[in-house]
């Protein structure tokens, strides 16, 4: 499993289509996104694995949301 989210994200190109956004404007999709990668990051640390299946979330979100957002 773990060579399966490496092999996605050295694929990864931009956000992918997400079907509980399909109108233009993605605000709610970065921002659902951005919450999702931390709560996967502190699900992750709590039980002590490591966190590499959250960078998914990270970049999507950072491919989504204004660069003034994301700094």
């Amino acid at each position: 499993m773990a060579e399966d989210i490496k092999a996605k994200l050295e694929r990864y190109k931009t956000a992918p289509f997400d079907s509980r956004f399909p109108n233009q404007n993605q605000t709610r999709n970065c921002w659902q996104n951005y919450l999702d990668f931390h709560r996967c990051e502190k699900a992750m640390a709590a039980k002590g694995a490591d966190a590499t299946p959250c960078q998914w979330y990270q970049r999507v979100y950072k491919s989504l949301c204004p660069t003034a957002w994301v700094s």
